[in-house]
């Protein structure tokens, strides 16, 4: 369980790896009878020692295939019988070998039998190389994962080319342990740059792993590849991976599982059964390259998803999507955990089963106290770990995920179906579509209901996970974010609905951000170190200092009453900007949601660390009348927080990382248009407490 690797092969390979096995021991079709009759031959021809070391030189070749063993022992099986149970080759038409030929002799039988014996025990024996035991228990995961296309249909729509992680959609669920090592090797089979982040991982003295385009590294070009190293330190719980360039998270995501550390129990009132994984996301049916270039190129927004999936799958009440729904079979009696995961690009959602409660038992991977509710709400980034138990009478009932869309639908329209799947008990009778209930939810822009939903969540805060909150603040920064115009450059065609046709944008602390030519971190550490070989840079010295500039601002540059909309001017500056923050500093930072142009939710991530959410709430923040109200002693950790419709969240953080960590909205349109920060955290003074040089195999631009 510890590690469920669907990361290996897809089912293509398998089938492929079937296919040539078969023909390695039956009689291949007229186009394959000169090769394989060789290799045939040749193989019966070995002395036995050498075809003991080739079997072992193999090895690394076979961990993979231990799921098509059945299908060895019966070719085994047909291939050694006597003629009574001899089924027809495969291209029994086209007869090369009778059973009369050397391929049938005694000898040739025998050593089939023996090659048989010591291939399954060199499967059984090579399974597990993709992971092995550390004498402090911990686990290391060597995984990789292939950036390959493949061709998907959905919404009676015909097939579309999309890009996967080894040709799954969504793509592999890795499990892992909390303390184990982690080298996940990224190859790029595409013709395009891509790159992966690992959702809420730390990424502890190992920020060059954690994937983010041009921030911590360059994007991986085609036919190129990089190993993520790293160490799952203190999270547990449920995160996911996904893209991290353009739009291109779309399709390129999947579930990333931390479990307990072995022989250690969930922190939970009752211990799971089973778990099943629910990733909420959405679907085009145009390529997400076109909806990025048209959110760009429009000035006014972009064409909205034609549906919202569970675990890319529709549901059935969009068209041609009702047989491939999710399905999840439960025991009546039993209790589940649900990992649900917003993978959505553009939109917050609620969750629900039908007729059912849920216990959110942690938040972000991180533990909560239980909490007890109808429906969820998260925001794109967010997880919840929840536990159901399947107590209602046996029959089938729908779960579903919709949008919670607090901003004016006449400027910022949403996918309104549902997306659904099914909750099958055992022993349920079969039942048609129509005849299910189909779970309610609030109205689409019920904020309050968010903002209560949130405000009952607390960290579990016990002596085995306790919550560290920092109690005094040393570094205090303010940050609006919002909407803003951009300014049509002479010669363009601009169809904006701002000042002389300005294009929409986004901004924090009235800065649009501007991503570089070459990675912050590249250029941070080649500053730092500018004699390191470590690595052999692409850049010069001079190209990074010009990167990036240290005077991102810590307050507005333009103050006002912020939810009131009197902004003077609704343009922003341009710049690739950071705020520098010493090692070990306390640091608070108040999100301010702004009414510049209109309001809306915005859920900021924050790379490379967790933080405490200590307050939320309407209005425009006081720290007067605010601050007292802050939960200092068992807030929500989170790594993702919804600022609210005109409203404000005050976050806290030990800058215990160092590193450059990228902060930004986790709607894509909004991130596209420039609704982003990077945190560069200095070195300690400790050799523990510094940023390690960067691996041989870094990414150049």
């Amino acid at each position: 369980m510890a590690n469920r690797l669907s990361t290996t092969w897809s089912t293509a390979s398998l089938i492929l790896v079937f296919f040539s096995i078969t023909c390695l021991i039956y009689t291949p079709c007229p186009l394959l009878v000169s090769f394989i009759a060789v290799c045939r031959y040749c193989l019966l021809l070995l002395p036995f020692p050498l075809l003991l070391l080739l079997l072992f030189l193999s090895l690394p070749l076979c961990r993979y295939c231990l799921p098509l063993l059945p299908f060895y022992l019966l070719l085994l099986l047909l291939h050694c019988s006597p003629p009574l149970l001899h089924f027809p080759t495969p291209c029994n038409h086209h007869p090369v070998f009778s059973r009369s030929g050397f391929m049938y002799t005694k000898r040739g039988s025998s050593y089939l039998l023996v090659l048989c014996i010591i291939v399954l025990g060199s499967f059984a024996a090579s399974v597990s190389a993709n992971s092995h035991e550390n004498p402090d228990g911990t686990t290391s995961h060597d995984l990789h994962f292939k950036i390959q296309y493949a061709t998907v249909t959905r919404l009676c729509n015909g097939t579309k080319q999309i890009l996967t992680v080894n040709g799954q959609f969504p793509g592999p669920s890795v499990y892992v342990r909390t303390g184990d090592h982690v080298n996940i090797k990224v190859s790029n089979h595409v013709d395009e740059n891509v790159t992966i982040h690992w959702h809420g991982v730390r990424q502890l003295l190992s920020g060059w792993a954690d994937g983010p385009a041009y921030i911590t590294q360059c994007p991986l070009q085609p036919n190129a590849h990089y190993n993520h190293n790293f160490t799952v330190t203190h999270e547990q719980g449920t995160l996911f991976w996904h893209a991290h360039l353009g739009w291109q998270r779309g399709t390129l995501y999947g579930a990333f599982i931390i479990l307990p550390k072995k022989g250690q129990a969930y922190p939970f009132p009752i211990q799971p059964k089973a778990d099943f994984r629910i990733l909420i996301g959405e679907w085009w049916n145009m390529q997400l390259n076109d909806v990025e270039a048209f959110g760009v190129e429009s000035g006014r927004g972009y064409n909205i998803s034609d549906a919202i999936t569970i675990n890319g799958q529709p549901g059935f009440l969009y068209r041609c999507s009702a047989e491939d729904a999710t399905t999840i079979k439960v025991k009546k009696g039993e209790t589940y955990l649900l990992r649900i995961i917003n993978a959505a690009m553009n939109f917050q959602m609620y969750f629900q089963v039908a007729k059912h409660s849920l216990t959110v038992v942690a938040t972000d991977a991180s533990y909560a106290k239980p909490y007890t509710n109808n429906i969820i709400v998260l925001a794109p980034g967010q997880t919840a770990d929840v536990l159901l138990t399947a107590d209602q009478e046996v029959d089938s009932y729908v779960f579903g995920a919709t949008v919670f869309s607090p901003a004016d639908p006449k400027k910022v329209e949403y996918p309104n179906v549902t997306t659904t799947g099914l909750l099958v008990y055992e022993g349920a009778p079969q039942k048609a579509v129509d005849d299910l209930e189909i779970p309610s939810f609030p109205v689409f822009n019920d904020s309050s209901f968010a903002l209560n939903y949130f405000s009952n969540l607390r960290s579990l805060n016990s002596e085995e996970y306790p919550s560290n909150v920092p109690q005094v603040v040393n570094r205090s920064l303010l940050f609006t974010v919002g909407y803003s115009f951009v300014e049509c450059k002479q010669g363009e065609v601009c169809e904006g609905p701002g000042p002389g046709n300005a294009s929409i944008g986004t901004n924090i602390n009235n800065v649009t951000f501007v991503l570089p030519q070459i990675a912050i971190m590249q250029a941070y550490y080649e500053q730092l170190y500018p004699n390191s070989t470590a690595v052999k840079w692409d850049t010069t010295l001079a190209q990074a200092d010009d990167t990036f500039e240290e005077n991102f601002p810590s307050m507005p540059l333009f103050q006002y009453n912020y939810t009131a909309g009197n902004l003077t001017s609704f343009f922003a500056n341009f710049g690739t900007k950071v705020v520098e923050l010493d090692f070990n500093t306390n640091v608070q930072l108040v999100l301010q949601n702004t009414n510049s142009l209109f309001f809306e939710s915005h859920p900021f991530h924050l790379h490379g660390y967790n933080f405490y959410v200590v307050g939320k709430g309407t209005g425009t923040y006081v720290e007067e009348k605010d601050s007292p109200n802050f939960n200092l002693v068992d807030p929500p950790i989170m790594n993702t927080v919804a600022v609210p419709s005109g409203g404000w969240a005050a976050i806290r953080f030990v800058t215990d990382n160092p590193g450059v960590w990228l902060m930004h909205c986790h709607f894509e349109m909004h991130t596209t248009w420039g609704m982003m920060m990077v945190f560069i955290v200095r070195d300690g003074d400790a050799p523990d407490q510094k940023l390690p040089p960067p691996p041989k195999d870094y990414p150049k631009c």
